[in-house]
This record gives C-alpha cells, structure tokens and sequence, in this order.
C-alpha cells in the first residue's frame, strides 16, 4: 500500500509538470522574440499552478529585467536563489540587477562575535542542527554506558573524555538550533517593488515621512499591521510601508 501511494504521488507530480511544460516553452519563445510580457504570462500561469523551480524565477527575472522592472526582477533572482544557491548565473544576473537600484544602503558593521556567529550557524539550518545534537545525546549515552561497564584505567579515561567532548558538543548543537531557529522565523526579507514609496513614522498616511526607498531594495518586515508593515533596512534604519508596496520573499 506505501509502495502504491509513494507511486501515485510521483505519477501526479510527473503529470502536473508535463502540463506546465507548454507554459514554459511558450515563455521561451515570447522571450527570444523579445515578447517580454507575454513570456512573463506564459510563466505566471505555472507560478498559478503553485510550481515553483530556480529556472522558472531565474526566467522571469531575466524577462523582467528586460522590462527595466528592476524591483520584480531582484524579488525572482532572490527567489530562484532560494532554491539554487550557488547557482553562478543567478548571482551574476542579480549583481546586474542590483546595480541598477537607486538606493545604496551601506549595511551597519558586524562585530567579530557576530562574523563568528553568522560563519558557524551558517553551517547548517536548524533542522541540521537539531538531528547532530540527537547524534551527540545518542553518542554519549554509548560512550557513558561503555565507560561504565569498561575495565582498565586508561581505557575509561579514554571514555570519559569522549563522553565529555560528546556532551559538550550536544549543547552547543542543542543552543544554536534553537537560536538559528529564532532566526529564522525572525527572517521576513522582502523586496520593494513600487518605484519609489515614503517610509513613514507611524503606520497611516498622515504620519511624518521618515526616508524614502525605491525599488529592488531588501528590507526585513518587522511587525505587521492591518495593511501596515514596519520594516528595517541594512543600515539599520526603519519605519512603516504599506503592505502592497513591497512583496515578501
């Protein structure tokens, strides 16, 4: 019965792409006849379908960009990018891109504790770290039961040692996956795609206007409200937009 259901699932997946296939070959083609907005259509009509690849946001980028929409064409780079990380021509594409912003926001300096949290926690997501901390739990219950039952002093010296060095390193696992955790549902980066938007005071149109953004820059969404979103730029001012004035990653 798995067996069957796991099939069933694939044979649906491999249906539901043969038929978004049309779409993106359409796309293609408006693409090299330089129909940019009929190619944007084309692949919009599997974004609708909720099929999502690093080709198909990396296309809608390229078709974008060539619209001069350089906030629609930094949110799609940013999303394939999500999905191929290192993919070169992503990064290439989106460093083009990014030229063509207005705003140059100068990102506030790191401390050397912070550079050091980033390259570590970096190394692997929270789910990453979570499972090598079962790993290390798992590991020192077995050297501690080995130590235990051990005979031979230089033998149990050895197992407390490692045991030690394996309970040590669980609760370093255990403490950066619960704050990449954290993190990670603090992260709500999001890309400006109006062509210029007030960042005000307070979230109403009323409120004194703070600075202004344009589009393609990132910011992070702080605090929704209503139609409202306070949002922090790299430099580490902030203020409020409305929602539509933007779209999340």
């Amino acid at each position: 019965m798995r067996h069957f259901l796991l099939g069933l699932v694939f044979l649906i997946s491999a249906i539901g792409m043969a038929q978004q296939q049309p779409y993106f070959e359409r796309g293609k083609q408006h693409y090299a006849d330089q129909s940019y907005q009929q190619a944007i259509d084309s692949w919009m009509q599997i974004i609708h379908e909720n099929e999502h690849s690093a080709a198909l946001y990396f296309n809608l980028g390229n078709a974008h960009y060539k619209l001069n929409n350089i906030g629609l064409s930094i949110y799609y780079y940013e999303k394939a990018l999500q999905l191929a990380p290192n993919d070169e021509d992503i990064l290439n594409n989106l460093a083009f891109a990014e030229n063509a912003k207005i705003d140059a926001v100068e990102p506030l300096p790191e401390t050397i504790f912070s550079k050091w949290y980033a390259r570590v926690s970096g190394v692997l997501s929270y789910e990453g770290w979570a499972v090598f901390a079962i790993v290390c739990s798992s590991l020192f219950t077995f050297l501690f039961l080995w130590y235990y039952f051990a005979r031979g002093e230089r033998r149990k010296r050895l197992l407390f040692v490692g045991a030690l060095v394996a309970v040590l390193c669980f609760l370093v696992a255990l403490t950066l996956a619960f704050s990449t955790y954290d993190d990670a549902m603090r992260y709500r980066p999001a890309i400006v795609v109006s062509e210029e938007v007030e960042v005000k005071s307070e979230p109403n149109m009323g409120s004194d206007s703070s600075f202004l953004l344009h589009e393609g820059t990132k910011v992070q969404i702080l605090v929704e409200d209503g139609n409202w979103v306070r949002i922090e730029i790299a430099d580490g001012k902030d203020g409020w937009i409305p929602l539509s004035e933007l779209k999340p990653l």
